[in-house]
């Protein structure tokens, strides 16, 4: 049963966000209308409430700047792209924008922000660098009017004292700078816009209210009427949002977004952030094959035979929504492509969560403990010392394939890897708004109870399965993934259901499909612990809605298609 939803959409937010698809296309007009230079300098921009431009492809803004009126399209197809996580094409339009207008400060402004990526993962070292030198080339030139130079000095907050001060106080201090601009310019759309994404990425990891993300969407709401083709506006809904107790109010943005901009892989696959907390499958397979297909088509011709990291997120999504149908064989021509992948385009965080989630994935949701067993971590020449939370997908997938074996001795060996990987985590911890540590820790837990299973270490095992639930469900999941290798919650299902405790079973499964639903395995082993329960009616319930998740033919899981026919008998 899902939880009630804390508040609602207003009538007129869904409305717009169900609409925007649909609004005239303008893009390519050329008709760009922009406030002359002249007018801005005063600090008297005309920012919000007047038409937005379209971009083509990307949605439609409207962010004035002081630049040469020529080159105000390609500063716009910056911010399109900002708005979108194409930070590569941004810093690119941004670029050309300084090269043809040198006197621009928010080119060098634009620049600055791509190097930062407030949802994703902190600045290494080189980005910090370029984006510290960015920052100070946009202070040094003589911005335009207050406004702009408040944007300037914003970002700056950010870079100031790099070296020294931590990221966290710097991404407040960015946050709290955009909303002084915010409050001192009303009237700049924008600058709320940024603010609202500010708060995401600062958001504290162990606040249960939401409070930040509820603040966010608030700010959004308000301005979709008057914007309802904003790409980031419908972005970050969806980010507002991503939870469990409040995907279902994302969705009419989930479903807009990759029509408002098509043209951003970004923006193909964000919608499926929500598909996969509602237990959208189809939708999430759709949205993530067109995501992959957009991505490899951006990067073919300057980077021929490489893999872009937004097809490696897009492929992780999408092995794990094929899992959930039963497409099997789908999922392994997935697997297939990430263990084919050999050179990539710019090797993030994302793409390595990707290259160990996936085959973590497939062996796993398939219960081949096997396989599962003999994973390796990917031989790759990746930076994987800057991410090594990644390196617990396999460590986990070898806990639990040779507990399940009984091969307790591998199986320790590999819980012995997360306890010492979520050590360095807690005393070392990544910068940003996610316990990477509890993460690994909810794994390690995880782990360690099916070794005890393994060794008859029964109430042990139990105790450890919760322990690892409780933590999982506090600590939630990172955008990067789609969710849990295997969720511990259901995972305590399977051991209670081994154990012949049905009816506690049922209870575990159930609550685990509250926070991920429609998951083929929870549903399978709730009907299982139903029957054993003597539950008949809930039983035939849940064998309905595997019925409506296994289709034939596609549906192939080895012995899952008899099953629902069995308990519908």
């Amino acid at each position: 049963m899902r939880r009630a939803l804390p508040f609602a959409l207003t009538t007129a937010l869904v409305v717009a966000l169900i609409a925007a698809p649909a609004a005239a296309d303008h893009s390519g007009s050329g008709d760009h209308q922009h406030p002359p230079a002249a007018a801005q300098a005063t600090g008297h921009d005309e920012h919000a409430h007047s038409h937005d431009e379209e971009v083509e492809g990307l949605g439609a803004i409207r962010f004035p700047s002081g630049c040469k009126a020529e080159v105000q399209p390609a500063f716009d197809r910056g911010i399109a792209f900002l708005h979108s996580f194409g930070y590569h094409a941004a810093r690119a339009a941004f670029q050309e924008v300084a090269a043809a207008d040198p006197s621009c400060a928010m080119a060098r402004w634009g620049e600055a922000m791509t190097w930062w990526h407030p949802l994703w993962a902190p600045p290494t070292a080189d980005e910090l660098s370029a984006g510290l030198a960015a920052a100070r080339a946009a202070a040094a030139l003589p911005a335009p009017g207050e406004r702009e130079r408040a944007y300037v000095a914003a970002i700056g907050t950010f870079y100031r004292d790099a070296d020294t001060a931590p990221h966290g106080a710097r991404a407040a201090a960015y946050r709290d700078a955009m909303r002084e601009l915010a409050d001192r310019f009303p009237e700049d759309d924008e600058a709320r816009i940024f603010y609202a994404l500010a708060l995401l990425g600062t958001a504290p990891p162990t606040d249960a209210s939401l409070a930040q993300q509820r603040q966010a969407a608030k700010l959004l709401e308000e301005l979709l009427p008057e914007h309802p083709r904003h790409p980031g506006i419908a972005h970050y809904v969806i980010h507002s949002f991503d939870y469990p107790e409040l995907a279902e109010l994302a969705l009419p943005a989930a479903r807009a977004y990759a029509a408002i901009a098509p043209g951003s892989a970004h923006a193909r696959h964000m919608p499926s952030h929500i598909f996969v907390r509602l237990g959208l499958w189809d939708e999430s397979i759709r949205s993530n094959l067109d995501s992959a297909a957009n991505a490899q088509e951006s990067i073919a011709q300057s980077h021929p035979g490489a893999i872009s990291f937004d097809t490696l997120h897009a492929w992780d999504y999408l092995a794990y929504a094929h899992l959930q149908l039963g497409h099997d064989a789908k999922a392994r021509e997935v697997a297939d492509q990430v263990a084919a992948a050999s050179k990539f385009y710019e090797p993030n965080f994302a793409a390595a969560f990707a290259l160990t989630a996936v085959p973590a994935r497939y062996a796993l949701e398939r219960r081949r403990w096997e396989e599962a067993a003999a994973l390796r971590a990917p031989a790759h020449d990746l930076p994987w010392d800057r991410f090594p939370y990644v390196s617990a997908a396999t460590d986990f997938a070898v806990a639990l394939g040779s507990a399940r074996l009984g091969d307790a001795t591998r199986a320790r060996a590999a819980v012995d890897r997360l306890a010492a990987t979520q050590a360095r985590l807690a005393a070392s911890p990544p910068a940003g708004p996610y316990d990477w540590a509890g993460h690994v820790e909810a794994l390690r837990l995880a782990a360690a109870g099916w070794l005890a299973r393994a060794e008859r270490r029964d109430e042990e095992a139990i105790r450890l399965l919760t322990q690892a639930a409780e933590l999982d469900e506090r600590v939630g999941k990172h955008p990067v993934t789609p969710g849990a290798v295997l969720p511990p919650r259901e995972l305590l299902g399977d051991l209670l259901l081994e154990l012949g405790r049905p009816a506690e079973a049922l209870a575990a499964y159930e609550a685990a499909l509250v926070g991920a639903p429609n998951r083929l395995n929870g549903l399978l082993g709730a009907m299982r612990a139903a029957e054993g329960a003597g539950q008949k009616e809930k039983a035939e319930e849940l064998a309905g809605r595997l019925r409506a998740l296994c289709r034939a033919p596609e549906c192939e899981r080895e012995g899952l298609a008899a099953a629902p026919q069995q308990a519908a008998g």
